[in-house]
């Protein structure tokens, strides 16, 4: 069973020991929950479901943040709950599907071939019909089913129609503003300079400051990044932003802290050729 963190009223948090990657899980009075990226390994994820099971809770939603593999599987569990994504993100994964499940059969084997990237367009709770477009940087409320209280922001940081999630002073900001990875940009599904966009930093740079717009407008003062620590109160999440930003002024020459993992080295250093690529292109 995984462990759960209360970090605001009605919303937990789990880490998982693969890639520190975190769940959350926002629930409403009445047990009522949605679960956003339920995790990476199949032990992982049965062990979420244990521990939901466990509180006496009932799923009744999930949220993908983004389109990547690690960010849309699932439990034949909760396989009646509808998972949400932007419909941007949808579109993504529908074109390298087949490239997500190699990557996910090959670090987390195990899980269920039907439930990999079976994700719905947001609903939203403004009248919009299912699958609209979702306005791009201002906070949207997340309609039924889930719980009260939830709006999304999306962006294309990292990934096309990357979300944020944004409740009850929290915000769940996906592979953004963590304390142990730089920024990644999107270069491309899979890394193919081809297919990535015009500017990823300018994608990654309006994002910031789209969520940081957020942060203000709903008084958040947690916030869980998609892999790393929790930060809690408004100076710990500036220090997140300002840390970003600094990275994205100049990748190339960045002596980030974090650039002392291996594998973030390597990420780092795999984005710096794609820019240099374009710069002389």
């Amino acid at each position: 069973m995984r462990e759960l963190r209360q970090v605001a009223t009605g919303v937990w948090v789990a880490t998982a020991q693969v890639w520190t990657s975190n769940t959350v899980v926002v629930v409403d009075d009445d047990g009522a929950a949605l679960v956003v990226d339920p995790g990476i390994t199949r032990a992982e994820v049965d062990g979420l479901v244990a521990a939901v099971e466990a509180h006496g809770w009932r799923v009744v939603a999930g949220l993908s943040t983004h389109p990547h593999w690690d960010h849309v599987l699932w439990s034949p569990a909760w396989g009646a709950a509808p998972r949400f994504a932007a419909p941007r993100a949808i579109a993504a994964l529908a074109g390298d599907v087949e490239r997500g499940w190699a990557e996910a059969s090959a670090t987390a084997p195990g899980h269920d071939r039907a439930l990999f990237g079976a994700l719905t367009p947001l609903p939203t709770a403004d009248g919009a019909p299912l699958g609209s477009p979702v306005p791009l940087g201002s906070p949207v409320p997340l309609g039924p089913p889930a719980p009260r209280g939830c709006r999304v922001v999306t962006h294309d940081a990292h990934a096309p129609g990357h979300l944020a999630l944004v409740t009850r002073g929290v915000l769940v900001a996906g592979d953004m503003l963590s304390d142990v990875e730089v920024p990644l940009l999107d270069v491309g599904p899979g890394g193919d300079g081809a297919r990535a966009p015009r500017d990823p930093v300018a994608d990654y740079r309006a994002a910031l400051d789209a969520l940081e717009r957020a942060v203000e407008e709903c008084e958040v003062d947690v916030l869980v990044p998609g892999h790393g620590a929790v930060a809690v109160g408004r100076e710990a999440i500036a220090r997140r932003f300002a840390d970003d930003r600094a990275y994205l002024r100049d990748p190339d020459g960045s002596r980030d802290p974090r650039l002392a993992d291996a594998w973030v080295a390597g990420e780092h250093a795999a984005q710096v050729a794609f820019l240099r690529s374009r710069a002389t292109g």
